[in-house]
């Protein structure tokens, strides 16, 4: 067994049966690519070698969840989060047999990883309540997920994840006042960086869908932008505000290049990089490229937009996500009741 990178990306080979085999380990992270090898080993050598189901060994969390990740043809965010997550869940799971993981063994993760968080150095001296343990509840839902392709696989017969109960997450819906949109937007060192905020804060679109989105898909004549293959699955449409289509009519299209946003031709994979430049430059902490989507969802909010639109906009499934921002209109709220019962 040999590991070996390609760009940031491990990778393994190996002879089984007088043949050669390479795979990626999909990961950056050389600890979790040595766990990822092991398992592909053993799944190629079972397969290999026809072994029959009474002599198999256990399915193992890591084999299983290893088959999981190679199933997995969500967007690919979504994949390198459950890449990251099995950072945690693969020491934790790793050899057990996944029938018989149980809700108590989840329960016991969870308070594991929270005394880890608990014990960041940013939260030291913060109240439990102070704390958000979102990336906890990520992790179990990745987990609740898994176990549900391996029911769907006919390995289980039910979910043990489920019923387990969430841990508290800290809502992180920041807005920003128009003057610190226009400190924001001029803090961009670049042109791109500049086009890439103003267009998340004037859609709320999510940066995958951003850095996605196809020129086919941008409809100028009847401003509208179709928002395709989402987090959600669903299609949407959001219109083009005026100063929006100034914005796009001043992007000079790239002949070999489909991309809306684009790096001379190539497709972008991010700028997280220039994005903190630009807040830094307007002198804004604690800012992070998915908060210009609630900044789109606040400013709708506050403008008397109703949540069900807002939602719309958003690509929100469920009413349920747009409702944490019914606080932001305590006056409309007010005035549905008054509406109701007045005199």
């Amino acid at each position: 067994m040999r590991l070996y990178k390609r760009g940031n990306i491990w990778w393994c080979e190996f002879r089984a049966d007088k043949k050669h085999y390479q795979y990626s380990c999909k990961t950056k992270d050389k600890k979790l690519a040595e766990e990822v090898a092991a398992a592909i080993y053993a799944d190629t050598v079972r397969k290999k070698f026809d072994i029959p189901a009474k002599y198999k060994a256990k399915k193992s969390f890591a084999d299983s969840f290893l088959n999981y990740l190679k199933s997995i043809s969500n967007l690919p965010s979504t994949v390198n989060r459950k890449i990251a997550a099995s950072k945690h869940l693969l020491p934790a799971f790793k050899e057990k047999d996944i029938t018989a993981i149980t809700a108590f063994d989840i329960e016991k993760y969870q308070a594991q990883r929270k005394k880890e968080i608990i014990a960041y150095t940013k939260n030291i001296n913060k109240r439990e309540q102070e704390i958000s343990f979102k990336s906890i509840n990520n992790e179990v839902l990745i987990l609740s997920n898994f176990f549900n392709y391996c029911i769907k696989s006919g390995y289980l017969e039910k979910n043990p994840a489920t019923g387990v109960k969430k841990l508290n997450e800290l809502s992180r819906l920041k807005t920003l006042s128009d003057d610190n949109i226009n400190k924001l937007i001029n803090g961009a060192t670049n042109k791109l960086t500049r086009d890439l905020i103003t267009f998340l804060i004037y859609t709320g679109c999510r940066k995958g869908e951003a850095l996605n989105l196809k020129w086919e898909n941008v409809d100028l004549q009847n401003n509208v932008i179709a928002i395709k293959g989402t987090k959600t699955k669903y299609d949407r449409y959001i219109p083009i505000h005026t100063q929006l289509k100034e914005l796009l009519n001043g992007i000079e299209k790239n002949q070999d290049c489909l991309y809306l946003f684009n790096d001379n031709g190539h497709k972008l994979g991010d700028f997280r990089r220039s994005f903190k430049t630009a807040c830094r430059n307007a002198g804004l902490k604690d800012m992070r490229i998915h908060d210009l989507r609630h900044v789109f969802a606040s400013k709708m909010v506050m403008n008397g937009t109703s949540l069900y639109i807002t939602g719309e906009l958003l690509g929100h499934r469920t009413t349920q996500m747009t409702k944490r921002y019914s606080h932001l209109v305590p006056e409309t709220l007010m005035k549905a009741v008054e509406d109701v019962f007045k005199k």
